[in-house]
Parts: structure tokens; C-alpha cells; sequence
């Protein structure tokens, strides 16, 4: 395989003399290359495997490009990679939308709570160049950085230790969120009180109360184990999340027209490739946390609904980011 790892640091190394290790000798415009690409994920993950199979495509169809995947954040959080994108240590990052909010508050459309229907929805807007041109390349003059797509995280809902009809059900209980505005106010609107903590305390915190409920994907409900701790998850779908690919714009402005015309395809297959792999771990999780003893209920979805919907009126502040919503929206039904 074409594709090189870093699985590991060496013990006391810190990041910067990492890239000066893996970075080497320079290249010339249109000199292809490995693409050094940070990843929060493991190896195991559909975004490692879809990021790994898009190496070995570069290295078939383009002049000496392929990858290299850092993953298990090897290079830092997520914040960090932005900023090694940014200044060319790095090439290639997977982060998610809270990150790039922070460049262009545009981003914040694409995380609001029913923005998005399903995974083919989401998939259809992200990568519908009318829809996202404008936004994916606004950050290439300020912040040498392209998007060119996303990953989808799936569809989150609540789970908690019983099953949950309506936004009646979790008043008063303590939903863990990510630390943000918009997710305390997605709490409200769940029904319940938002409470940010850190995410590798959230097995302790549903086990002992310091939270009484979460939100994620099924994937991570069954990796992280939370079903053992929370064993009913209410099928709020309550928001559609999303990851981010971003590349270094001088990088992408350096490949010759053919590479550039290979390296676009291969990007598509392999977004396209890690949609399905994510519908076949999503499946996986379900039975395997339901072999556990968890159990999957729908929810009242009307009753959320409404709460969530109107998120879009107290985010949404500028023109710009309306007409991002009302795009969005208008292509939930192709």
C-alpha cells in the first residue's frame, strides 16, 4: 500500500519537531507529493479508510501524489491542525464545523439542529458547488485554507437511562453538549438543560449523574460503550453533523491541471465511499449495542420540531447565511 501512517510519537517529541521530521525537502508547483493529512480519528475509522483509499487512487492517477494520515490527533486537536493547514506544515485536515464558525461565521448554518433531513440530504448541499462555492473557498485569502467538502457525522439523537416521547421528558435533566451557544440552546429546545463536559468524562458523568442524558451518533454510543451507562436512545434526530476536509490553498493552486482534475475525483469517491462505510458502521452499531441491552424507541417528532426549527431565527443574522438556509432547505427535496 502506497499509503504511509504515523500511528505513534516518539515519548517527549512535541509536534513541532514531529513535522520537521516528516515534512523533508521541499517540492516545486506541480511536483506531486505526499499530502500530509491530520486526523482525530483511529485507523479504524471510515475516515481514516476513506482517506487512506483516496492516497491510493493519487498515487494511480496522479505524478507522485498519494498520503500520509496522522491520525488519533498525533498532530494536536482539532484547532491546531486548522492552523498547521493554515501555514503549509500540514496539508490536509478533518474538522469540524464549530472550527471553521470560528474563521467565517457563515459556517454556523450547516450546524444548526434540522438544517439538514438526513445524511443524503446533507451530502447533496456540501458537496453542491451553487450551494457552497462561495462559502468553501472564503477562507483561501485570509487563511490559505480551501474546503473541499465534508464527511458526515450521521444523524445525533438523545439517549439517556429511559426512554424519551417528547421534549416534556427531559425537562430538568442534564443533557452533556458540547461547550457552545448553539449547543445550550439545542438543549433547551431538546427540552432539557444543556452541560458541557469534556467527552472522554462522558461515560463517568451518565454513570454516577452528573449528567443525565447525552447526544451522538450511534456510532459513538456504541464505541464509547454509553450504552452500558444510558441504555434507551429516543430517535430525536435532532441534528445531522458534519466534518469538514480542508487543504492548503496554495497546495491545491500548485497541482498541474490533470492532477488537479485526478485529485477532484478522487475526492468525490472518496466522500461517496465514506457515506457508505458510515450507513455500514451505523448498522453495526445498532445491532451490537442492541446485543448489549440497549433499546431504540422513535420519538413524538413533531413535538421537536418546532423548538429546534426555530433555532434558525435566533442564529441566523445575517443575509448571507439566510440565503445559505433557505438554499439548504430548498434542496431537501431533489
Amino acid at each position: 500500500m502506497r499509503n504511509r501512517t504515523i500511528t505513534a510519537v516518539v515519548a517527549g517529541a512535541t509536534t513541532a519537531t514531529l513535522l520537521l521530521a516528516a515534512c523533508g525537502p521541499g517540492f516545486a508547483d506541480g511536483e506531486g507529493r505526499p499530502l500530509r493529512i491530520a486526523l482525530n480519528q483511529s485507523e479504524a475509522h471510515p475516515s481514516y479508510i476513506a482517506l487512506d483509499h483516496l492516497g491510493e487512487a493519487l498515487a494511480e492517477t496522479t505524478e507522485g501524489y498519494d498520503t500520509d494520515i496522522y491520525p488519533n490527533e498525533t498532530l494536536g486537536a482539532q484547532a491546531e491542525a486548522l492552523q498547521l493547514v493554515s501555514d503549509g506544515s500540514v496539508d490536509m485536515a478533518v474538522v469540524s464545523g464549530p472550527q471553521l464558525e470560528n474563521l467565517n461565521p457563515d459556517f454556523v448554518v450547516f450546524n444548526l439542529p434540522r438544517v439538514f433531513d438526513d445524511v443524503e440530504h446533507q451530502m447533496r448541499v456540501i458537496h453542491d458547488p451553487e450551494i457552497t462555492g462561495d462559502l468553501f473557498s472564503s477562507l483561501e485569502e485570509r487563511n490559505n485554507i480551501t474546503v473541499l467538502g465534508g464527511f458526515t457525522q450521521g444523524a445525533r439523537s438523545v439517549y439517556t437511562d429511559e426512554p424519551i416521547e417528547t421534549p416534556a421528558d427531559l425537562a430538568g435533566k442534564q443533557i452533556r453538549v458540547q461547550e457552545s451557544d448553539l449547543q445550550l440552546a439545542m438543549a433547551r429546545a431538546l427540552g432539557g438543560i444543556g452541560t458541557p463536559l469534556a467527552y472522554g468524562e462522558l461515560y463517568t458523568g451518565l454513570q454516577s449523574g452528573v449528567v443525565d442524558a447525552a447526544e451522538n451518533n450511534e456510532v459513538s454510543y456504541f464505541t464509547q460503550r454509553h450504552f452500558e451507562v444510558a441504555p434507551y436512545w429516543s430517535y430525536t434526530n435532532h441534528l445531522v453533523g458534519l466534518d469538514y476536509i480542508i487543504i492548503n490553498s496554495d497546495l491545491l493552486a500548485s497541482m498541474t491541471p490533470a492532477d488537479r482534475e485526478a485529485f477532484d475525483a478522487a475526492f468525490t469517491a472518496a466522500h461517496e465511499e465514506h457515506t457508505q462505510l458510515w450507513a455500514e458502521a451505523t448498522q453495526e452499531a445498532i445491532e451490537g449495542a442492541t446485543a448489549g441491552g440497549a433499546t431504540f424507541s422513535e420519538v413524538d417528532d413533531a413535538a421537536f420540531a418546532e423548538p429546534l426549527e426555530a433555532m434558525a431565527d435566533t442564529f441566523i443574522t445575517t443575509d448571507s447565511q439566510r440565503a445559505l438556509y433557505d438554499a439548504a432547505r430548498a434542496a431537501a427535496q431533489p
